[in-house]
């Protein structure tokens, strides 16, 4: 047995789905691609892949199998294409997992620019808002906000975004405009579902006193955008990334609760697979994305910033 082979059939059947699509793609037959997959598992003693009518899905051991599979074979390619030039390198795929709301509000003009610099590269952009399981969606590379605790990445910080509370004018000539974080709870709060502090504010002031205020939700959701567009329509307050929620601030949309209290700074980081070779295209997509977040003052690092 071909074992190479035998490895590129296997991802390759993982990653489109069925045989038949791995054969066409890799150019053999359908029953050669199965052959060589059961000829792996014979060789291993295990089962890598259940197979029914409809799909192959990969067994426990086949998951890890797969992982070191597909890293042995990516390892291979960007061999070849260290020996070659740097377009060579800077080409195919490359699998990007952002946050919805954080991507379309800032980073598209981010992904054309990339594109346009890098033109052999196909990106293939997943968005969510969602929690996404980077090793399980074989993405190359994340964003992710907050603090990250998984020994299977690579986490690079890539700042800090300062986060503040908003309402629309309307809303607060309404129900009137909090002098101080105990009055939330009387207020409407549109709240993000996937926030680590869930329905506890915690609040820093400007002279550096803590404290955290239980509110009572009365909207819930998964995407920032919807919030955001809630808070707009009068409905509540509602907490967002500064940067984000600048420019419905300058022009009277919406504005600032409690402008001498802040809201912790929420980290922001770029993860990839740690079991894996990092490509260049992989390290040039971080570094093109920091430069961007510095050239555009993404990120607003203490009191000071983020209150002006």
């Amino acid at each position: 047995m071909d074992k190479l082979s035998a490895l590129s059939g296997f991802v390759q059947s993982v990653k489109l789905g069925s045989f038949s699509a791995a054969a066409k793609h890799l150019g053999v037959s359908q029953p050669a691609i199965s052959q060589q997959v059961r000829g792996l598992e014979e060789e291993l003693g295990i089962r890598l892949l259940n197979r029914t009518t409809r799909q192959l899905k990969l067994t426990e051991a086949g998951e890890r199998y797969y992982s070191y599979a597909n890293d042995i074979l990516e390892r291979i390619t960007e061999a070849d294409r260290s020996v070659q030039s740097e377009d060579a390198q800077m080409s195919g795929p490359l699998s990007i997992g952002l946050p919805l709301g954080f991507a379309e509000s800032v980073l598209s003009d981010f992904l054309v620019r990339f594109k346009q610099e890098h033109p052999h590269i196909l990106l293939d952009v997943s968005l969510s808002d969602q929690f996404v399981d980077v090793i399980q969606e074989r993405l190359d590379v994340a964003i992710r906000m907050g603090e990250i605790k998984d020994d299977r990445l690579i986490v690079r910080k890539l700042g800090l975004a300062q986060r503040c509370l908003v309402a629309s004018p309307d809303y607060l000539d309404k129900r009137g405009r909090p002098n101080h974080p105990s009055d939330l709870p009387h207020h409407d709060y549109l709240l993000y579902r996937n926030i680590s502090t869930g329905d506890e504010v915690p609040f820093i002031s400007s002279a550096g006193e803590k404290l955290s205020v239980k509110i009572k939700p009365t909207m819930i959701v998964n995407n920032t955008a919807t919030l955001r567009r809630a808070a707009l329509a009068g409905l509540g307050i509602t907490m967002s990334n500064r940067w984000l929620i600048d420019p419905y601030l300058k022009a009277g949309q919406l504005e600032l609760i409690l402008p001498e209290w802040h809201y912790p700074p929420h980290p922001v980081h770029a993860v990839y697979p740690s079991n894996r070779f990092i490509p260049l295209k992989v390290k040039r997509f971080v570094d093109s994305l920091h430069a961007f977040f510095q050239e555009n003052g993404a990120f607003y690092v203490g009191f000071k910033a983020a209150a002006e």
